[in-house]
């Protein structure tokens, strides 16, 4: 159909260039001629025109981006003269689409090109999928103008009856995009581009019936709020009417959660998210379950403490008031004093300087206190709250096993619940209470989830401001919350659990420091538990001293404070029974009297015979356990060569590093026996047998390397082991001792034990930094990088320069 309906007709024209604009034929547009390629191209064919017959001619060429249409449409100047804002312009009518060709040339400073006018001719009558498709469109057309109140176009559009200007019409349609109009006007049969035309103008009814339902539904919603606003502001009145009828009182408005809620002092977002709960309620059911937890939520959300904050008290911002308050109720623990007291100093700066808030976060405090049991971390909490004037709540995490415990549980659960933290904030009655997170290393897991995961969120402190519970479902800031975490054992914390945290090592008291703790606190508080006065009993120091040296060996204060109870029980039993007058004072010789024989007597104190590194092949060494620091001795001994097997026998639940330190002892004095004045051919023909006493305890690690080869030596030797002498220390296949950890540990208990002289390994010398000065001074403490400076510090000199015969067994 479109060879039959097109012809082509040649042509010179000059180029007016539209930007971002198209004009078909038919339509009649004024143009400005203030632009200087429009007056270029009108200019041109003006002077043009003198010469031929008719109104001067221009191509209108729509220009995208630059870039030229590949076909434009005749057009004719029409008028010359002034525009409505009085700018000179020009009325310029479409005639006919030209397909453009090649530049040529012509008068006037207007781009000049060939182009062929396409004629188009349909058949007469038209056909009939050509009259239904005219008729579709012009109903299409209709229905647009008339919603667009366009009355007096609708005429005008019925009465085309050209199928190509029908099409070229839809060139006045101000929702066709650039591109669109393009397309028809490079569309050159009639048919098409009026195919064309009615899609684009059926895809836009569409658009427009889809946006008038959304509009349509917007304010159906917009009108139900404000009728649901209206009907409930009269029901409130008429509630209040009957209230008053029935002689009722105001104060039953609290039953009204909408009233409540309004009335608290709420953030806005949990004012939001309570408004829905109570529209909610107020849709429910009185059968429902649902109204049940929806009230039990909001009397959740309406009991916690949203606004309420506890000012910090003076001595908070009083640094050397605080410190002295910590002083006070805790002797020794320098470190966690210290950095407590660098918290409060911090947050005293920041709040000078206007920085309380930063990007809504404050400052908060995450602490670990890591420690053996006994040595207060708990009450250490409780001096933390003292100390800043805030409230303090304790949460018990031991033997925790459900996730819910910590995030809460899903309000769809019967019997839900908020988590402990969210307890805890609302138990406390403030936003920023000091929280203990008690024994946070004895957080289990199973099949209900990892607690210890759950606490990730509450204790970073760059996502805690918006920690989410499970069961309230609306943000809570914990940023202000001073956490306080304990633990004994610090690997038995998940690592990026304990990375969120500052660890801060409790490593035990001193003997001097427990002297203190007992003569300051716990003894006034035994005595008044056994209902005695401090006028009628006194304990000295010197069996106080006693009683921490000799009746307990701990890395704490908890069993020395029940014996101070088992004393003074039987002191108040002695004077009930009339066998001894008050008041008393309890010497050092008394104790055994009244409590029996100590039962932690100094390897030094004991007799030489009875020591236990009274015979070679015993050394004292030292180790890190749940409980602080303690000694532990190694036993080693030799098979006889008729009746044992070669080989190394290690005793005493080791685990798998112990063992491996085991075998390198061995191996070091087989390769160096030699230069060491050992016979180490016993090494190979008789078996080697390495014992650690107390075998029901479980022991691990590779600080005991240098004490097993120092037992060897000795064994080999023959050579005791001084008594007075412990060391740890791990050991290389070359001599070489190695750094450990938990020096302050084992140097205390050293200390405990009546140990003189420590050899530790040199790269741990900076760790001594952190031992007590009372203890340091009480300790010959030797830094050493080689097994050979061990052997040479810790076995006794041989006698008479004679090899003694190596014995059996140790």
């Amino acid at each position: 159909m479109a060879a039959e309906s097109t012809a082509f007709t040649p042509l010179t024209l000059p180029v007016l260039p539209l930007d971002d604009e198209v004009v078909l034929p038919g339509m009649v547009v004024p143009l400005d001629l203030s632009d200087a390629e429009v007056r270029a191209a009108v200019e041109a064919a003006q002077a043009a025109a003198r010469d031929e017959p008719g109104k001067p001619r221009v191509l209108l060429v729509p220009r995208v981006e630059g870039t030229y249409a590949r076909t434009g449409v005749l057009g004719t100047v029409e008028q010359v003269g002034r525009l409505a804002d009085g700018d000179p312009g020009a009325l310029i009518r479409g005639r006919g689409r030209v397909r453009i060709g090649a530049g040529t040339t012509g008068p006037g400073a207007a781009l000049w090109v060939e182009g062929t006018r396409i004629e188009e001719n349909l058949p007469e009558p038209l056909p009939g999928q050509v009259a239904e498709l005219v008729k579709e469109y012009k109903a299409l057309a209709t229905a647009w103008l008339r919603k667009r109140g366009a009355w007096q176009v609708v005429d005008r559009v019925q009465a085309i009856d050209d199928v190509s200007a029908l099409a070229d019409n839809s060139g006045y349609s101000p929702f066709l995009t650039t591109e669109q109009k393009v397309e028809l006007l490079e569309t050159a049969d009639p048919v098409a581009r009026l195919k064309l035309a009615t899609q684009q103008l059926r895809d836009h009814l569409a658009e427009q019936d889809v946006a008038e339902s959304i509009a349509k539904d917007v304010q159906e919603g917009v009108d139900k709020q404000q009728r649901e606003f209206l009907l409930r502001r009269q029901l409130e009145a008429v509630r209040k009417e009957l209230r008053e009828l029935n002689g009722e009182s105001d104060g039953e408005e609290s039953d009204d959660y909408r009233a409540r809620v309004e009335a608290a002092d709420l953030p806005e977002k949990v004012r939001e998210a309570a408004l829905k709960e109570v529209d909610k309620l107020e849709r429910a059911s009185d059968a429902s379950p649902e109204g049940s937890w929806i009230r039990t939520w909001l009397d959740t959300i309406l009991e916690m403490p949203w606004n309420e904050r506890t000012d910090d008290s003076a001595s908070a911002y009083d640094i050397q008031g605080a410190k002295a308050v910590l002083d006070a109720e805790h002797a020794g623990l320098e470190d966690v004093k210290e950095r407590i007291t660098e918290y409060l100093a911090v947050r005293k700066r920041r709040g000078d300087r206007g920085l309380g808030v930063i990007g809504g976060r404050r400052g908060g405090a995450v602490l670990a206190l890591v420690g053996p049991p006994g040595v207060g971390k708990t009450s250490l909490g409780e001096s933390v709250a003292h100390a800043m004037g805030r409230k303090f709540v304790r949460v018990a995490l031991g033997g925790v096993r459900d996730e819910a415990e910590i995030r809460g549980h899903r309000r769809t659960y019967v019997g839900a619940l908020p988590g402990r933290i969210v307890r805890a904030v609302k138990e406390a009655g403030s936003m920023n209470p000091v929280v203990l997170l008690d024994e946070i290393d004895k957080v289990g897991s199973d099949f209900r989830g990892d607690p210890a995961a759950a606490l990730l969120e509450v204790l970073d402190p760059a996502q805690n401001h918006t920690f989410r519970d499970h069961y309230l479902e609306v943000e809570l800031d914990l940023s202000d919350v001073v956490f306080l975490a304990t633990a004994n054992v610090l690997e038995a914390i998940p690592e990026a659990l304990a990375d969120r945290m500052e660890i801060v090592r409790l490593d035990g008291y001193t003997e001097d420091e427990k002297v203190v703790i007992a003569r300051d606190h716990l003894l006034p508080r035994q005595l008044e538990r056994a209902g005695l006065r401090g006028d009628e009993v006194t304990i000295e120091e010197g069996a106080l001293r006693r009683l921490a040296g000799e009746y307990t060996r701990e890395a704490g204060v908890r069993t020395l404070e029940r014996s101070l109870a088992r004393l003074l029980r039987k002191i108040a039993a002695q004077h009930e029974l009339a066998e001894r007058e008050l008041p008393f004072t309890v010497t050092d010789g008394e104790l055994r009297g009244l409590i029996g024989r100590p039962h932690h007597v100094p390897e030094s104190a004991q007799d030489p015979a009875e020591r236990r590194t009274s015979v070679p092949g015993v050394a004292t060494g030292l180790a890190v356990t749940g409980a602080g620091g303690d000694v532990l001795f190694v036993e080693a001994s030799l098979a006889d060569p008729e009746t044992g097997a070669a080989g190394l026998t290690l005793t005493g639940q080791l685990g798998d590093v112990m063992k491996e330190s085991a075998q390198i002892a061995l191996s070091f004095l087989r390769s160096h026996g030699a230069e060491l004045e050992l016979p180490v051919g016993d090494l190979k023909d008789r078996g080697v047998h390495i014992h650690f006493p107390a075998g029901a305890v479980p022991k691990d690690g590779p600080s005991a390397g240098i004490t097993m080869t120092t037992a060897l030596a000795s064994l080999l030797s023959g050579r005791l082991v001084r008594t007075d002498v412990a060391m740890t220390g791990e050991v290389s296949l070359t001599g070489r001792v190695l750094p450990i950890g938990g020096v302050k540990q084992k140097l205390l208990a050293a200390h405990r034990a009546g140990v003189t002289t420590v050899v530790i390994p040199k790269r741990n010398e900076p760790d001594l930094d952190d031992v007590p000065a009372e203890v340091l001074d009480k300790l010959d403490v030797h830094a050493v990088t080689d097994v050979r400076q061990v052997l040479e510090l810790a076995l006794t000199p041989a006698t008479n320069g004679a090899s003694p015969e190596v014995p059996a067994a140790a």
